[in-house]
């Protein structure tokens, strides 16, 4: 059959390729951004309890008055930010169906998108697909900071949308503050649009607060801001999350959304929004994962990895300039296939080719399974 690619520079992700080599070679999986512990068994039987009761037909498009309006409030509390529930949250199907609507909304042929990589694979294909162009500023190791006059310099004319991502994924950094007023500045002196990716809105560390685009009302009314709950609430195959806009914006939003998956299914929407009644079921997350963080830092402070600085996420960079030459991606998978610990490469997560000798582990794992692959972190000395 003749036909032509929409996507002809695109493969199998890097999380399939090391989550498969992980299951062939028996190796410990660090690699895939998931917990290997369950979700909590009260959330669990809110969703039998709404299934049972018959919330198995169509939610509205939009999502659950019940949930729409308990994120509200939450919204509220955290970010001093009054939103509308029925015209400015949107439930959808995970954040990366958020995500993709979003750009879709928006992007159209010949617009540019700055994308501030290591940057999350799903971005850049979704600009594609619309036919539009990633111009990408990369950020560094050691810090991953972003030099906000050099990123300006990136902008045109035909500059769309900025497109970032705090706490970062896969770096751990954070923006701060300042950083999200000089956004504010950038977005409307070049009139942009902004895709703020915040699924990891809970899990930021060290004491430091969440610098969300909803804190900063002028950077709101130009912004769609992305959550999810299956970071949140260690559920990722459930495919929840939702998107935050001012009413002009998620107008758009929703004209795409309601073609491509139309509406959520009902009893979870149902449970999350009767699980959201207790505030600690996501105030509580810092902790828990920065016990998780520190936990395995400890386990390999003696090895020959060097970790990098993780604010937030529940990712860890480590460099092994100290044990190997080799690039990222043949270092990662010779760490699976044998060592027997399966991590990401962060030169998947640019571009261009990069080769920063940094690869990302997941630490959202029970610690017996980290004190586990730490040990092995621990016998890596020189790799030829």
């Amino acid at each position: 059959m003749n036909f032509q690619s929409k996507l002809p520079n695109v493969g199998t992700t890097i999380f399939t390729v090391m989550s498969s080599l992980a299951n062939e070679h028996q190796a410990i999986n660090l690699s895939q951004g998931f917990p290997n512990f369950d979700c909590a068994p009260e959330l669990k039987n809110l969703v039998n309890k709404y299934l049972q009761n018959g919330f198995n037909q169509y939610a509205p498009m939009a999502g659950a008055n019940a949930l729409l309006e308990k994120l509200a409030g939450k919204i509220e509390k955290l970010y001093g930010a009054s939103i509308n529930p029925k015209t400015e949250i949107t439930i959808t199907a995970g954040a990366t169906q958020a995500l993709f609507t979003a750009i879709t909304a928006f992007i159209k042929s010949g617009d540019e998108v700055v994308l501030i990589e290591p940057a999350y694979d799903c971005y850049g294909p979704s600009i594609e697909l619309c036919g539009g162009v990633v111009v990408p500023y990369e950020m560094k190791a050691p810090d991953f900071k972003i030099d906000w006059e050099e990123l300006e310099k990136l902008i045109t004319s035909k500059t769309r949308m900025l497109i970032f991502n705090t706490p970062h994924n896969p770096t751990g950094s954070i923006l701060l503050e300042d950083d999200l007023k000089i956004i504010e500045r950038i977005a409307e002196k070049h009139d942009l649009i902004v895709l703020s990716d915040e699924v990891y809105e809970h899990l930021i560390f060290d004491g430091e607060q969440h610098q969300s685009v909803l804190r900063f009302p002028k950077l709101f009314q130009r912004s769609l801001a992305v959550y999810s709950f299956g970071k949140t609430f260690h559920a990722t195959g459930w495919k929840m999350g939702y998107c935050v806009a001012p009413e002009h914006l998620m107008r758009e939003f929703r004209r795409v959304h309601q073609f491509n998956v139309f509406s959520v299914n009902s009893f979870v929407q149902q449970a999350i929004a009767a699980y959201l009644e207790d505030e600690n079921t996501y105030l509580n997350l810092n902790s828990f994962y920065q016990e998780k963080r520190d936990f395995f830092l400890e386990k390999i402070k003696d090895s020959k990895f060097r970790p990098l600085k993780s604010s937030g996420t529940y990712f860890q960079l480590v460099d092994y300039s100290a044990i190997s030459d080799e690039d990222e991606f043949e270092f990662a998978k010779k760490m699976t296939t044998e060592f027997g610990v399966a991590v990401i490469p962060v030169s998947a997560f640019y571009s261009k080719k990069v080769n920063q000798k940094i690869v990302r582990v997941c630490f959202a794992k029970t610690e017996s399974l980290l004190a586990e692959a730490a040990e092995v972190f621990n016998r890596i000395t020189l790799t030829p």
